[in-house]
């Protein structure tokens, strides 16, 4: 399995299990261990999205995202070119887990960036590639307080219409189930990341840090 180098740009894809891209996200490397690949992002970084999602965005119109996984089902969506907005993103991504932990910042007029939430995303357990890493998000999310004391479910409608759908099939769904107990766990007992969340949490992204890009498209 290829590692990353601290400083390297690598792309997030959410795949399609017919192996169609769904989302690329750019991101810079932290670090890259045995224990998780870790890597962030601010505002202005490349993305592909769903052209739905980015819908959804502009107009606030949540029920576009319901197209959208229609769309996915069907296996025919279009990906519109996009960049991250409002926070910086961390992101923690164990290799086998079937989650990502994430830490979102956001504007503050006291210390400049403050920890807004973490945020997991179950998804699929990484695959690596040339140019990063390949999941796949299984829509259900866990939105956890800076001190980690609360949280609360997220997008458990739209989990149950991709459940419908057979987006997220069986398997998937218990594996999804066993991660949730997991996560919980880790939380509990402040493991994992959890362990570190302190550290975590005074992260900043550096001003002067190259904006992620995606990589151009090879030619042929």
């Amino acid at each position: 399995m290829r590692s990353f180098e601290t400083g390297e740009t690598v792309v997030r894809r959410d795949v399609h299990r017919g192996g169609r891209v769904w989302s690329e996200q750019a991101l810079r490397v932290l670090e890259d261990t045995g224990e998780a690949l870790v890597a962030a992002c601010a505002p202005g970084a490349e993305a592909r999205w769903p052209a739905l999602y980015a819908k959804a965005r502009d107009d606030q119109d949540r029920s576009v995202r319901t197209e959208a996984f229609d769309a996915m089902a069907t296996g025919r969506w279009d990906l519109a070119d996009a960049v991250w907005q409002e926070t910086d993103l961390l992101l923690w991504k164990p290799p086998a887990a079937w989650f990502s932990i994430n830490a979102f910042f956001v504007p503050d007029s006291a210390s400049g960036r403050r920890l807004r939430n973490w945020y997991v995303n179950f998804e699929h357990p990484t695959r690596r590639t040339e140019d990063g890493f390949d999941t796949f998000d299984l829509t259900v999310d866990l939105v956890v307080t800076p001190d980690l004391t609360h949280w609360e479910w997220k997008d458990e409608d739209e989990y149950a219409h991709v459940r419908r759908l057979g987006i997220v099939t069986d398997t998937e769904h218990q594996a999804v189930d066993d991660a949730r107990a997991e996560v919980l766990a880790m939380l509990a007992e402040r493991a994992g990341l959890f362990a570190h969340a302190e550290r975590w949490a005074a992260w900043r992204w550096e001003p002067a840090w190259p904006t992620p890009r995606l990589p151009r498209p090879r030619r042929p």
